[in-house]
């Protein structure tokens, strides 16, 4: 059910992947005294799976805390392989800075988070340049897809590391279409902790210690990657938990997650 005064717009088409018609739900705030920041939401499942209309309920919770928010859809492996899904949710946040002054959208503060695979694309949206690529041809061009702040929920942030479960490296292998000897540069090139510099968008990353398939070393590299070139943000390591956890630690870490985007986009 949409709350008292929230706009909730579905299945709006947002670009073009290859052949696939993307999509898009937005919910927004129905009375705003000015342009609100934005946060893109961006599902998870492996590269392979996963819905976004999952996080529905997430962008209705966050049109009541005043933002204009968006879940988006992005091609899966097999029909799509990287750098498919970066392109795609580059799309999308072209499309919302593009229609910023028809969803009432403060282009300037764009933020995105993400959970396991939607982390990692989350963590790409934050770091990476124009200059950088990837960029795709599917649609508004002319705007810039990154975005100034990011929470990641256990994503993956070094694709090129050797201590991921046999069962992940196979996704991966599947997502970036080979093995690392046969596509070293696509390892690097799909890795968040590739592309960090000072003035990326600054990270709250979560992550669990007895992750099943995102080992928690793969904080320590986004901690150590951030540290070097001064990135602000914050790495959040929760001692026993999984890859996901529920109440009241998903609670916590998601009033966690509004504060941080509050932090940053609501100066």
């Amino acid at each position: 059910m949409v709350p008292e005064g929230v706009i909730y717009d579905k299945d709006l088409e947002y670009g073009k992947g290859g052949d696939t018609t993307l999509h898009m739900d937005i919910a927004r705030p129905e009375k705003m005294a000015r342009p609100a920041p934005c946060i893109v939401i961006i599902h998870g499942g492996g590269w392979r799976g996963g819905n976004f209309k999952v996080h529905v309920p997430q962008i209705l919770e966050f049109a009541k805390q005043g933002y204009v928010s968006a879940t988006v859809q992005y091609r899966l492996v097999p029909a799509g392989r990287w750098p498919a899904q970066i392109e795609d949710v580059k799309c999308a946040v072209r499309y919302l800075r593009a229609n910023a002054d028809k969803y009432g959208i403060d282009k300037n503060r764009l933020g995105a988070i993400g959970f396991s695979a939607g982390a990692h694309l989350s963590m790409l949206l934050g770091t990476m340049d124009k200059q950088d690529g990837l960029e795709g041809s599917g649609g508004n061009p002319e705007q810039s897809s990154k975005v100034q702040v990011v929470v990641s929920y256990f994503g993956p942030t070094d694709l090129t590391q050797k201590d991921f479960p046999a069962n992940v490296n196979g996704m991966i292998y599947d997502f970036l279409g080979g093995m690392p000897e046969e596509r070293a540069d696509a390892f690097k090139a799909a890795s968040p902790v590739t592309y960090i510099d000072k003035d990326d968008a600054p990270i709250l990353h979560y992550q669990g210690t007895k992750d099943r398939l995102v080992p928690y070393s793969q904080a320590f590299l986004l901690a150590d990657a951030m540290t070097k070139v001064g990135l602000g943000g914050r790495i959040e390591l929760l001692a026993g938990a999984d890859h996901g956890w529920g109440n009241p630690e998903m609670a916590r870490t998601a009033a966690g997650a509004i504060a941080f985007f509050d932090q940053h986009l609501k100066k």
